[in-house]
C-alpha cells in the first residue's frame, strides 16, 4: 500500500472504531454516532444528522475503491438500510441539499453492485420538485423556503448530471454563475433570499467544491479553472484549505477537497492537486493519537488537541472526523501524480 493510501486506511479504522455503532441496538445495522466520547443521545443515535451519514456513506465507498473488501462491501450495505431505518422508512426530507448529498452517495453505492433504485428514484423525483422559476430557477433549500443556495444547487447538479440528466445539470450551474458567483473574486457566495432579493455573501468551502463538482461534470472547465485559483487566493491560507469549526461546518474542508481531487487529473497547472496534497499533510502531521487511532484537528493547518477533550471541542463531531478522512482518501487518489 502506498503511503497516503496507508494514511487513508489509518483514518478510515480509527473513525470506524470510534463512532461506527448500531442503531438503537438492533442486529444488522450500523450508522455513525455523531459526536466521540459519545453523549447518552448520540450513544442511541437520536442525535440525528442526515447529511453526515450521507457524507460518511461516501467516503466508505472511496475507501471500498481505495481497496476492495467483501466486508466493507456488506457494511456499505447495512450502512444504507439504516439510513432509510433511522429515517423512519423514507428516503428524503424536507432539505433538498441533505437528500443531494445522499443521492451522491447512493449512486456510487450502486455503481458497487448494490441496489439502491428506489432511494435514487425518491431522491431524484424530490430533487426535480425543487425547482421553480422565483429568482430565475434553482432550487430551494428546504420545503417552503424562500432560500436557494450552493449548498442545494450544487450537488444536486451534480447529481442530475451522473444520472444523464444534463439539462437539469446545467441550469442548477448557470442559474448559479448568473447568481452566487462573485464576479470581482469569483468565489461562489452561500444564497439568494428570494423574497427580500437579499444575497447571503458568506464564503464556505463546500460551496465552492460542489459549484466546482457541477462544472467538472458538464466539461466547463473554464468556470473550474476560475474556481480553484479563486480557492488558492483566499480560502487556503499557505496552500491549506482553511477550517470552519464543528458541527455541519466541520465537513466544508472535506468536501472541497473531494472535488478538487476531481478535477485534479484533468488540468494542467497542479493548483488543484498542490491544494489536496498540502492539506492532506497538514491535517495528518496535526492529528492527536488516541487508542483508537489519530483524532484530526477540525483546522487542519493548526494540530488537534490532547485528550481528553473539552466538552465543547468541535474534534468531538463526527463531521470533522469524516472530513479528514475524506480529505486523505481524495489524496491518496493523486498520490501515483505527484
Amino acid at each position: 500500500m502506498t503511503a497516503l493510501a496507508d494514511r487513508a486506511a489509518t483514518a478510515e479504522r480509527a473513525i470506524r472504531d470510534r463512532h461506527l455503532r448500531r442503531v438503537w441496538g438492533l442486529p444488522g445495522t450500523v450508522l455513525g454516532r455523531s459526536g466521540w466520547p459519545p453523549s447518552v443521545g448520540q450513544r442511541v443515535h437520536w442525535h440525528w444528522n442526515y447529511w453526515w451519514q450521507a457524507h460518511l456513506l461516501e467516503t466508505l465507498v472511496d475507501a471500498q475503491r481505495r481497496e476492495p473488501s467483501p466486508d466493507r462491501l456488506k457494511l456499505i450495505d447495512r450502512f444504507v438500510v439504516s439510513v432509510r431505518l433511522r429515517n423512519f422508512g423514507k428516503w428524503i426530507n424536507d432539505y433538498y441539499d441533505d437528500i443531494a448529498w445522499l443521492g451522491l452517495a447512493l449512486q456510487r453505492v450502486g455503481h458497487l453492485g448494490l441496489d439502491v433504485r428506489g432511494g435514487l428514484e425518491a431522491i431524484s423525483s424530490r430533487l426535480r420538485e425543487g425547482w421553480t422559476d422565483d429568482a430565475g430557477g434553482g432550487i430551494w433549500w428546504r420545503v417552503g423556503d424562500d432560500f436557494k443556495n450552493a449548498p442545494a444547487n450544487g450537488p444536486a447538479a451534480i447529481f442530475h448530471a451522473r444520472e444523464g440528466s444534463t439539462q437539469h445539470a446545467r441550469g442548477l450551474t448557470d442559474w448559479m454563475t448568473e447568481r452566487l458567483v462573485d464576479p470581482e473574486s469569483g468565489l461562489v457566495w452561500d444564497g439568494l433570499r428570494v423574497g427580500s432579493g437579499e444575497l447571503v455573501k458568506h464564503i464556505f468551502t463546500y460551496c465552492q467544491g460542489v459549484y466546482l463538482g457541477a462544472c467538472l461534470e458538464l466539461s466547463e472547465m473554464d468556470r473550474v479553472e476560475r474556481t480553484i485559483h479563486a480557492v488558492a487566493e483566499h480560502v487556503a491560507p499557505n496552500g491549506v484549505i482553511r477550517g470552519q469549526e464543528g458541527g455541519d461546518g466541520g465537513l466544508f474542508g472535506g468536501i472541497l477537497a473531494r472535488y478538487l481531487a476531481l478535477a485534479a487529473p484533468l488540468l494542467p497547472s497542479g493548483v488543484a492537486r498542490d491544494l489536496v496534497i498540502r492539506s492532506a499533510d497538514a491535517c495528518w502531521s496535526g492529528a492527536t493519537e488516541t487508542p483508537h487511532g489519530p483524532l484530526f484537528s477540525a483546522d487542519w493547518a493548526t494540530p488537534a488537541p490532547s485528550l481528553p477533550l473539552a466538552a465543547d471541542a468541535p474534534e468531538r463531531d463526527l463531521s470533522v472526523q469524516v472530513s479528514a478522512w475524506m480529505l486523505l482518501e481524495a489524496a491518496a487518489t493523486l498520490e501515483h501524480r505527484i
